[in-house]
């Protein structure tokens, strides 16, 4: 096997344009999370850009408060999570169209 360094000039061309396809996707993607069965959603970007909070009037209790911050953090935290599983799938997808398959050893960090 011989390297070639068109080929990874190349493959750093395609690396590059396969981050950018990623980021613009994850931007345009809408995540929810949920809290106190849907009591409160909160919508964020696949780049973790809040977009949007809902919480149900049912929800609010001048009484508990603390119930309410609750929910809007678990809400949150949940948003949140699936984010990050929505990026962590993009990169690997990413990686996979931009290397075409090609098994990277292990400690690249991908």
């Amino acid at each position: 096997m011989s390297f070639n360094p068109r080929d990874l000039q190349k493959m750093q061309q395609q690396m590059l344009k396969a981050q950018e396809k990623m980021a613009e996707d994850l931007a345009n993607m809408t995540i929810e999370g949920s809290a106190g069965g849907g009591a409160v959603v909160i919508t964020l970007s696949g780049d973790q850009q809040a977009k949007s909070v809902k919480i149900d009037p049912e929800a609010v209790d001048p009484e508990d408060v603390g119930t309410l911050e609750d929910l809007v953090l678990t809400a949150l935290n949940d948003a949140i999570e699936k984010a990050l599983a929505a990026q962590q799938e993009a990169q690997q997808r990413m990686l996979a169209s931009a290397t075409g398959g090609l098994k990277l050893p292990p400690g690249l960090g991908f």
